[in-house]
């Protein structure tokens, strides 16, 4: 759960603090005093994107600081964040707590820090996301649209949906890359063709020529040593002449004046010496006897190796024009060269325009198409059982909202499309859409009275039912959600009277099992509230308006009850109506409770 929050020069609030607790939490003040500004921090932690119109005027950056307890999350959720802060090396403090902060710098540059490691916002995100949910005013607008209320009927069946959802991913993918390959071959299957008889050529030419990795390399080598053939000749044949005398390749002419000669003079002249000192240097002679023959030794080699035939420097030539003839066409070197060669083989083998392998290819296409018509239409039966469940849940839930004749209907159908168009299968005989999340269209009816005809939210939800059909669902919803705290932003918009009553208790049943935080204009809701707390705007003179927030006990709580009933704080009337109000609450409260 979110333990406590800190704000900094945030929108209207200068430095703000407070501390959070289990149970529902409501934050109330006047127009202007901030209240939003504590849900856009909410949102700031939660990886939003960071605008920098939202740093108070005159300050550097904007600070927003949560720190999250871990104890009262579950099972799931322990593991998911344990995994996150294992993945970012961020670590909890002793106490079980993580701490989470973003800071938006008056330039627009956003930081975000979890654990004392920074971070990536994304990461930050996914850290909250999985302790925290919050709900604001668009939200309401947002379950407007079909794809949220098929995201809500997914997220109401959980693991019989998603994993069915997952595997129809699946097979859809392999589909569209068969209906795509399949597609082209057919329809370019000249412009296929000419493709494949010039990789087939290339091909060719490439493993006649023989070549072998890296022999352009070892050519041009071979072929600068024969070009310089006689000069390195006789620079080898002096060098050997100098250390090993007269031989195959040295003139009689320097006899005795070689190096192993005079280092064997040495080593004598040492070794008959009466000095121990000098006769100990006897060995390092013995040593460069032993090296300097190693280097004659090679240098022999060296010059064996060296061609004799006067044909090979043109061989080697002719060689390398055939290489390079190769190099010109299909790459820079001939390891590149070989590479494009087994891409070809490849690439030839997927371009198969022969009347066999379209066939083979069609064949494997419809087989995919039939899995993916099978997998949706399993998905659409799972959709339509989860659709009566929640249908159901919800309508009951909005029995206790103060509607109790409303009744909700989730309609699942499959959405249409014409034969033979991009992305269309045949399921159960007719033309579908199958789209990412199936075929599936849903859409949530409300009925507002017993008789009346379930029409679509849009055309039939006032601005409070749809704030309450959201809370229903939301209430519904949490019920499997390992999400510890749920924020509500103005939720009650639109409502009054008894129905704010209904709303009050409905987060107070909510606050048994989750920590519930919101943010409400409702004396109504307020009065349900185990820990109230009061944004309130003060003119600091030269600094301007600034905000705080900071909790009330209970005289002042009667008090801010009594502003939001009538405005009026100190009126006894207000004040009586307050008491009442948060004495009702409190009654209704330790029932739930009990």
């Amino acid at each position: 759960m979110l333990a406590e929050i800190r704000i900094s020069n945030l929108g209207v609030i200068e430095a703000a603090a407070a501390e959070l607790h289990p149970g529902l939490t409501v934050l109330t003040g006047e127009t202007g005093a901030g209240k939003t500004m504590v849900v856009t921090s909410l949102h700031l932690l939660g990886g939003a994107r960071a605008d920098a119109r939202r740093v108070r005027a005159g300050a550097e950056r904007a600070v927003v600081e949560g720190r999250f307890s871990l104890d009262h999350a579950g099972d799931v959720t322990r593991d998911e964040v344990a995994e996150i802060l294992d993945s970012t090396g961020a670590e909890a403090d002793s106490d079980a707590s993580v701490i989470a902060v973003r800071t938006v710098s008056a330039e627009g540059r956003s930081r975000a820090f979890l654990g004392g490691r920074s971070v990536p916002a994304t990461s930050l995100g996914r850290f909250t996301g999985a302790l925290l949910t919050v709900h604001g005013q668009n939200d309401q607008l947002r379950l407007l649209k079909p794809d949220q209320q098929r995201h809500a009927l997914d997220r109401f069946a959980g693991d019989s949906v998603a994993s069915l959802i997952e595997r129809y991913r699946a097979a859809r993918k392999e589909w569209r890359a068969l209906a795509r390959e399949l597609e082209e071959r057919t329809s370019r299957s000249r412009e296929l063709a000419q493709e494949a008889d010039r990789l087939a050529f290339g091909i060719k030419e490439i493993e006649d020529a023989g070549a072998s990795p890296g022999e352009d390399v070892d050519l041009a080598r071979d072929i600068r040593r024969l070009s310089d053939l006689d000069s390195l000749r006789e620079t080898a044949v002096t060098a050997l002449a100098a250390i090993m005398g007269p031989g195959e390749h040295v003139p009689d002419a320097m006899e005795g004046s070689d190096a192993l000669a005079l280092l064997g003079q040495a080593r004598q002249a040492l070794e008959s010496a009466d000095d121990p000192a000098l006769q100990g240097l006897a060995a390092r002679a013995d040593e460069a006897v032993v090296l300097v023959n190693d280097l004659g030794a090679e240098l022999s080699g060296y010059l064996a190796d060296l061609p004799s035939d006067p044909g090979a420097l043109d061989s080697m030539l002719g060689r390398q024009s055939e290489l390079k003839a190769l190099t010109r066409k299909y790459a820079a070197d001939v390891d590149g060269v070989l590479v494009w060669a087994e891409e070809a083989r490849e690439r030839l083998q997927r371009i198969d325009v022969s009347s066999g392998a379209l066939e083979a290819l069609s064949d494997r296409a419809r087989a995919a198409a039939k899995e993916v018509a099978r997998l949706a239409m399993e998905l659409s039966r799972a959709r339509r059982k989860a659709a009566t469940e929640l249908a159901r849940a919800v309508t009951a839930e909005l029995s206790s909202l103060a509607m109790g004749r409303a009744s909700l209907d989730i309609v699942v159908e499959q959405n249409p499309a014409d034969p033979g168009s991009e992305g269309a299968i045949v399921v159960a005989g007719g033309w579908c859409l199958a789209g990412p999340a199936g075929i599936d269209t849903v859409e949530f009816r409300l009925a507002a009275h017993a008789g009346a005809t379930p029409m679509p939210l849009a055309r039939s939800a006032s601005g409070g039912e749809l704030s309450r059909v959201m809370l229903a669902l939301e209430v519904v919803l949490a019920g499997g959600d390992g999400t510890a705290t749920l924020v509500f932003d103005e939720v009650d918009a639109g409502v009054g009277g008894r129905a704010a009553i209904e709303i009050g208790r409905c987060l107070a049943r909510l606050a048994r099992t989750h920590q519930v935080i919101v943010v409400t204009h409702l004396p109504q809701v307020a009065a349900y509230a185990d820990t109230h707390l009061v944004v309130d705007k003060q003119d600091s003179g030269d600094s301007g308006l600034v905000s705080g927030v900071h909790a009330v006990d209970d005289r002042d709580r009667v008090a801010e009850l009594a502003r939001m009933l009538a405005g009026m704080g100190e009126s006894d009337t207000a004040r009586a109506h307050a008491e009442e109000l948060r004495a009702a609450a409190i009654t209704e409260r330790t029932g739930l409770a009990g």
